[in-house]
């Protein structure tokens, strides 16, 4: 029984196929690729805008606020069925160091007066951000989401909610047919359905050559992702009307993370797309964020479409339905 709830997430078969195009279409950023994808469902009168008054709230590092308490517990359920898979960058190693080592502008985590210092090693850095379309609720698509956190990418995700407009059409339009995880590499032209097909590419490409064991044992793994979805079924999945921004948020998190899960379902829902910055445990990216906000804690949003940079996943929420969702 729990085998079929798991499979019955995914609405698509599990073929595919590769699809290497002869010519690689011209290089565009992908704020314009934003803007000509939804600009058919998004009229030119429609005023994005933060809620009046609107303020970001201080970060409150592992706080949960009560209401939200039964949605954390629900998202975490993936970090036992999967093994905290995503959790640390390729290469991830760590060492005790005196508190005097870390510069100050050097992120370190702290446990009780410990100062541990944590490194990776990662493979060649893509120039061009690399573009997947997907959805939340999929463990197909789980799987590529967690490979991008351990090779430590930077992905602009396309959200393809059930009945989404924009996406899903895209999709189908280069593709072929509405199958997810679909892959797109502007730096080698390569396009391709297939999670595990996706997976190898990237870490030939972007890796050391090697797919980690949770990734590489077959219906296993996709039964995994899915039974760890399953206290969060439905979330991520719908398409909830909404305005489509003119530029993609910006959202630094990673997989593992059930603050950065319940966020990313609704990005998904209102089908807004966003760079996800990864920096899972080991990713150098840690040291920006802290540079950057004096404080490290994802998720952490930026939305270059109103100006509103903010913590805290319960308040990221509010702001986004707020701001996008059509009332």
């Amino acid at each position: 029984m729990a085998m079929a709830s798991a499979l019955s997430l995914s609405q698509f078969p599990v073929s595919g196929y590769i699809c290497f195009p002869k010519r690689r279409a011209p290089s565009r950023s992908f704020c314009i690729r934003v803007m000509s994808e939804t600009s058919s469902s998004t009229s030119s009168s429609v005023t994005i805008a933060p809620p009046p008054n609107f303020k970001p709230p201080e970060p409150k590092r592992f706080a949960i606020r009560p209401d939200k308490i039964g949605e954390v517990l629900g998202a975490a359920l993936p970090l036992l069925f999967r093994f905290a898979t995503g959790i640390f960058v390729s290469g991830y190693s760590f060492s005790v160091v005196s508190k005097d080592e870390i510069p100050p502008d050097q992120y370190a985590l702290d446990l009780n007066g410990i100062t541990i210092k944590e490194t990776s090693k990662l493979g060649p850095r893509p120039e061009k951000y690399i573009e997947i379309y997907e959805f939340e609720s999929c463990p197909f698509c789980r799987k590529v989401r967690e490979i991008v956190g351990i090779l430590d990418l930077d992905v602009v995700f396309y959200p393809c909610p059930r009945n989404g407009p924009n996406f899903r059409p895209k999709v189908l339009q280069m593709g072929g047919k509405q199958q997810f995880p679909y892959m797109v590499d502007p730096n080698t032209g390569v396009s391709m359905y297939e999670s595990d097909a996706i997976i190898r590419y990237l870490v030939d490409k972007y890796g050391d050559g090697n797919v980690p064991l949770s990734l590489s044992l077959g219906f296993l793994t996709t039964l995994t992702a899915g039974l760890g979805m399953l206290s969060r079924i439905g979330k991520g999945t719908t398409y909830t009307p909404a305005k489509s921004p003119p530029k993609p948020l910006k959202l630094w998190g990673y997989e593992v993370s059930p603050f950065c899960k319940i966020v990313r379902e609704v990005l998904v829902e209102l089908e807004l797309p966003h760079l996800l910055v990864s920096c899972a445990r080991g990713s150098p990216k840690r040291h920006i964020l802290y540079q950057k906000t004096g404080h490290f804690q994802v998720p952490f949003l930026e939305d270059p479409n109103t100006g509103i940079e903010m913590f805290e996943s319960a308040e990221i929420i509010e702001y986004l339905r707020a701001t996008y969702a059509l009332q």
